[in-house]
């Protein structure tokens, strides 16, 4: 019962968010880090501060006023769906693994290594 009840509730967010995907997209590239913070724990499997959860809230809440959608990110619980908006807005094909990111780097494809 309750895993169906899960399953309406992400189907009716995430198609909700796919409606708006191309506005909130545009909106969030506009505020500087926000996309980086949002995909942290997907790119890093590195979970949110406090202080990260705090910027996140600020930054949806100032989105929210040009997506009516993601008020619901400011009602109390809304953090919890955070990590299903990255899923959702997540615009590569597969899942990075551990330490993509330094082979990535250690090759040259972006940012340097500090020893």
């Amino acid at each position: 019962m309750a895993r169906s009840v899960f399953k309406v509730i992400q189907y009716q967010f995430h198609r909700m968010i796919a409606n708006n995907k191309a506005l909130l997209l545009h909106e969030a590239e506009k505020v500087t880090g926000f996309m980086r913070l949002l995909m942290k724990p997907r790119n890093t499997q590195v979970k949110w501060t406090k202080e990260e959860r705090r910027l996140l809230k600020i930054h949806l809440r100032h989105l929210s006023y040009y997506v009516p959608a993601l008020v619901i990110f400011v009602m109390p619980f809304g953090s919890l769906l955070i990590p299903l908006l990255a899923e959702i807005l997540d615009r590569r094909k597969a899942f990075r693994k551990p330490g993509d990111g330094l082979k990535a780097a250690a090759r040259g494809g972006g940012g340097t290594l500090e020893s």
